[in-house]
């Protein structure tokens, strides 16, 4: 499957959703009150959030003016248009940085936000590239976890390093730099353990894994990617600024995008607080984490529609 058609599966009960609300407008000689307000529950369900909503449906009116008799494919492409411009340099690009191996990747998130299978997913895509990668299973918390993590590691022949049961995860960290550093890989991933981000004890143990990492690399991690869960919808807003204000966050992951209709969620995070978007979850298989890249998520989610006769 090409890495579009992987977009537009993923993104499907999104893409519905909004299809349904910009096809009731499709050449209406008049927009009335009701269809406004239909679109704008289209665009909220889909957690696109109230400014960008209202960015849309604002552009949509003043058009309306001009034309009266505007397609569902004039509507689609003034949200496309407004949706471009909020996403403008929204593509993550991880270029390797010169002298650092490994370059250490730490995913961070709530419970349930899909961190253990992202790093499993992006290791493969990795050693897809010809990149040596180790896993570091620092989810020490969650016995599930490590075994969980280890399972993909041998599915996928992909080294792990890892710790019993309520080990110190800063120190699984310092140990999975270490064997990495000396076996000349490209990449490390940390796993990290769910944690509620309006739990100040819990950040701490985030700015204690950095505090001992930076001891062995100042400028470690390289990455501190968000993964949040893109069914969450607005809390994924919060969660975002929460991790990003006492962690720091150079990157989004969002996941289980397959399974919602919540698509839009990644641009209100963006929008607010400009951290770019390096992968999307679209599915169960490993190739389904893909890059992303503002027009397959836009096509996907608004693709083109049939012109009205």
């Amino acid at each position: 499957m090409g890495i579009f058609s992987k977009f537009k599966k993923g993104l499907s009960k999104g893409s519905a959703l909004l299809q349904g609300a910009l096809e009731k407008v499709s050449g209406k000689a008049s927009i009335s009150e009701d269809d406004l307000l239909e679109l704008e529950e289209a665009f909220y369900a889909s957690d696109f959030g109230p400014i960008t909503t209202d960015e849309i449906l604002s552009e949509i009116k003043a058009e309306h003016k001009n034309n009266k008799s505007l397609r569902g494919e004039d509507v689609r492409q003034i949200a496309r248009s407004v949706l471009a411009k909020i996403l403008d340099g929204a593509e993550g690009r991880l270029d390797e940085i010169p002298g650092n191996k490994p370059e250490v990747i730490c995913l961070i998130g709530v419970n349930g936000s899909g961190k253990t299978t992202t790093c499993a997913k992006l290791g493969h895509r990795f050693v897809e590239n010809q990149k040596t990668v180790m896993l570091g299973a620092c989810d020490t918390f969650r016995a599930a976890a490590t075994e969980q993590l280890k399972s993909w590691a041998a599915r996928l022949n992909i080294d792990l390093v890892s710790g019993h049961h309520g080990a110190d995860a800063a120190a699984v960290a310092f140990d999975a730099h270490a064997s990495a550093q000396a076996k000349g890989y490209d990449y490390l991933l940390l796993d990290t353990a769910g944690r509620l981000h309006v739990k100040d004890y819990l950040m701490e143990e985030l700015a204690k894994l950095k505090r001992v990492l930076q001891k062995r690399d100042p400028a470690c991690p390289h990455h501190a990617w968000l993964v949040v869960d893109g069914s969450t919808g607005t809390n994924g807003l919060a969660q975002a600024q929460i991790f990003h204000q006492k962690f720091g966050l150079t990157g989004l992951v969002v996941t289980k995008l397959d399974g919602t209709s919540k698509g839009g969620s990644l641009v209100s995070i963006y929008r607010e607080l400009k951290i770019p978007v390096y992968f999307l979850g679209l599915g169960e298989q490993p190739d389904d984490l893909q890059p992303f890249t503002i027009d397959h998520y836009l096509d996907s989610l608004l693709p083109e529609m049939v012109a009205s006769t």
